[in-house]
């Protein structure tokens, strides 16, 4: 299944991607390729990971602290957000009251 990140969603994965750089020299080329091997996971088996609210399910990332938050749709899955774990844990909530 195809997978289409918000362009929130694509402007957090940048953001964080330049702060582990900023961190580490290539840090933040391994945290963008951990998201897309969660993206392609998520294509695979879309209902593999836990509802995290209503009909938004949550895929936390392997080595980094984030998860991405996604609706699984008729022909895609999309991205909400590329969410920390532990900051603002429902900011992205009010994203998904615009989309009904």
């Amino acid at each position: 299944m195809r997978v289409i990140f918000s362009t929130l969603a694509k402007h957090e994965l940048e953001d964080s991607a330049r702060y582990y750089e900023l961190e580490h020299e290539g840090l933040g080329k391994r945290f963008k390729a951990e998201v897309k091997r969660a993206a392609r996971r998520i294509a695979r088996y879309p209902l593999a990971w836990s509802i995290e609210r209503g009909e938004i399910r949550k895929c936390p990332l392997h080595k980094f602290p984030y998860k991405l938050l996604y609706s699984i749709e008729q022909d895609h899955i999309f991205i909400i957000a590329v969410a920390h774990q532990h900051r603002s844990p429902d900011y992205w909530v009010e994203r998904v009251e615009g989309l009904n």
